[in-house]
C-alpha cells in the first residue's frame, strides 16, 4: 500500500494539508484549531476494506469506533466508504443518525448502557449489542418482549492477553470493567444465557485487548482463544455463534519511538491466525469484524496553536505556553501521552529547541507534550501539533470555562468547517 502524503509546503515555505495552507486556515478560523485531512481518512478507509476483503471474502465488516471522533460530518464519509460503526452511548448512537447513517450498521457497545439507550437503539433498527452483563443482556430480551422485535448480541469476552500497552487503555485482561472472563467461565456461561432466552440471538462473540498496540502476537493470542471459545459454545449450546469481532486497537505513531505496523500486515497476521484456529477447530470462517477508530481519524488530524509565552528556566526546562492545552488534548493529562510539532509557517527550520508545550489552565500537568523539539519560537508564533484526531475533540473539555475549537475539514486545496467554534454564550446556556 502506498502511503498518502498529507503534509506539504505552501508557496512561503509554510506547511500545507490537504493543499491548504495551514497559517491561512489559522487566521481564517482562529485558534486552537483542529484540522482534518479528508482524503487521509478516506485512504485508510480504504486500505482497511481492501486488506479485509483479501483475507475474509465478503464475509467481514469495518466498524469505525465513532469514541474516536464522533461529528456528523464523519458518518457520510464513512457512509461512502462502505463502513460500519460503532456506537457506546446515546449521544453517539444521536449523533450518527442525525448524519443519516444506516441504524442496520451501527453496533452498540459500552459497559452500562441504560435502558432508555437500549430501548432508543432497538427502536432505531440498531445492527447489534455487543453485551457487557448479565443484567444487560436480560434488559435486552426485556425489551426484545416489549417491542417485538429479536435482538442481535454479541459477547464482550475478556480472553486475559496482555496488549502490551498504558494500564488504563488495556482491557482484555481478566481485571477489566468490561465484558465477561473467559478462563473463569463467565464468558460461555453468558454464552449459555442469551441462547435460552426467546427475545435474543447470538451473533458473535467479541473481545478488544486495549489501545495503542503495536505488536500481532496479543491480537493471534486473543484469537487463539476466541476459538477455543466458539467450540466451547457450539459443544454446550449446540449453535456456534457466526460472528467474530476481533475490536480495534491498532496504534499509531505519536513519536518517533511509535512503530505502527502497515495496515496490511496488521490484518494479515489476524487472517493467518483465523485460519488457523478454523483449521484447529474444524469451523467454517466466522463472519469477521474489526474496530478501528484511532487510525483512521489520528493521523489525519492536527491542533493549530498560538504561542503566547516562552519561559526559559535555566538548567531546568523552557515552557512554550499556547492558547489550549488539556481541555482540547486531555492525553498528556491521561496517560503522559507525547506529540511532535513544529512551527507552522517554518516547517523545515532546524527543530534545535527542547520545550515543553504548555496550555493555559491552572494546572501543573496542563501540558500539551512535555518533550517536545521544536524550532525555536516566540509570542505569536503558530505552532502545528501531530496526530490529533483522534480522542482530542472527543474528550474535549470546558476546563476553566474553554470554549471548544472549531473542527476544520480540507481537501483538494478547499477547507470547510465541520464544527464550529465554540461561543461564550453557549458556555452559559445551561445555566440556571
Amino acid at each position: 500500500m502506498e502511503e498518502y502524503q498529507s503534509f506539504s509546503l505552501g508557496s512561503q515555505g509554510e506547511l500545507t494539508m490537504g493543499g491548504v495552507s495551514l497559517p491561512a486556515l489559522a487566521e481564517k478560523y482562529g485558534t486552537p484549531l483542529y484540522v482534518m485531512d479528508e482524503e487521509k481518512i478516506r485512504h485508510t478507509c480504504r486500505a482497511y476494506q481492501r486488506a479485509m476483503k483479501r483475507n475474509f471474502g465478503d464475509a467481514f465488516h469495518v466498524s469505525y469506533a465513532s469514541k474516536a471522533l464522533c461529528v456528523k460530518g464523519i458518518y457520510p464519509i464513512l457512509k461512502e466508504e462502505g463502513m460500519c460503526a460503532d456506537v457506546v452511548s446515546g449521544g453517539e448512537l444521536y449523533t450518527a443518525l442525525q448524519a443519516g447513517f444506516d441504524p442496520a450498521k451501527l453496533h452498540f457497545h459500552g459497559n452500562n448502557k441504560s435502558w432508555e439507550e437500549m430501548a432508543m437503539a432497538i427502536k432505531a433498527g440498531i445492527g447489534s449489542f455487543i453485551a457487557d452483563s448479565e443484567e444487560e443482556i436480560h434488559t435486552l430480551n426485556e425489551l426484545g418482549e416489549q417491542l417485538g422485535k429479536t435482538v442481535q448480541v454479541a459477547l464482550r469476552v475478556k480472553p486475559g492477553v496482555d496488549a502490551h500497552t498504558h494500564e488504563f487503555i488495556s482491557t482484555g485482561d481478566l481485571d477489566s470493567k468490561f465484558g465477561f472472563g473467559y478462563e473463569n467461565g463467565r464468558a460461555l456461561k453468558a454464552a449459555c444465557l442469551v441462547s435460552s432466552l426467546p427475545h435474543l440471538e447470538l451473533c458473535g462473540i467479541h473481545c478488544h485487548i486495549g489501545s495503542q498496540v503495536f505488536l500481532t502476537e496479543p491480537y493471534k493470542l486473543a484469537c487463539r482463544v476466541m476459538f477455543q471459545l466458539l467450540t466451547e459454545i457450539g459443544r454446550e449450546t449446540g449453535t456456534v455463534p457466526p460472528g467474530l469481532n476481533l475490536g480495534g486497537g491498532f496504534g499509531i505513531a505519536y513519536g518517533p519511538e511509535d512503530k505502527p505496523l502497515p495496515v496490511d500486515e496488521m490484518i494479515d497476521a489476524l487472517g493467518e491466525a483465523v485460519r488457523e484456529g478454523c483449521r484447529k477447530h474444524n469451523l467454517p470462517q466466522p463472519f469477521m469484524t474489526i474496530e478501528p477508530g484511532r487510525s483512521i481519524v489520528g493521523p489525519a488530524g492536527v491542533t493549530l496553536y498560538r504561542v503566547g509565552s516562552v519561559k526559559h528556566i535555566e538548567n531546568v526546562r523552557t515552557y512554550v505556553a499556547v492558547d489550549g492545552g488539556m481541555p482540547d488534548n486531555p492525553r498528556y493529562a491521561l496517560y503522559g501521552a507525547s506529540y511532535q510539532a513544529v512551527k507552522a509557517t517554518d516547517p523545515k527550520g532546524e527543530r534545535n529547541l527542547r520545550a515543553a508545550i504548555a496550555g493555559k489552565c491552572c494546572e501543573s500537568g496542563d501540558l500539551v507534550t512535555k518533550d517536545a523539539l521544536i524550532q525555536p519560537v516566540q509570542a505569536g508564533d503558530l505552532l502545528c501539533v501531530f496526530a490529533t484526531g483522534a480522542y482530542n475533540y472527543s474528550m474535549a473539555s470546558n476546563y476553566n470555562r474553554l470554549p471548544r475549537p472549531p473542527i476544520v475539514m480540507v481537501r483538494d486545496g478547499k477547507d470547510r468547517l465541520l464544527v464550529k467554534r465554540e461561543s461564550y454564550e453557549q458556555l452559559v446556556q445551561n445555566d440556571m
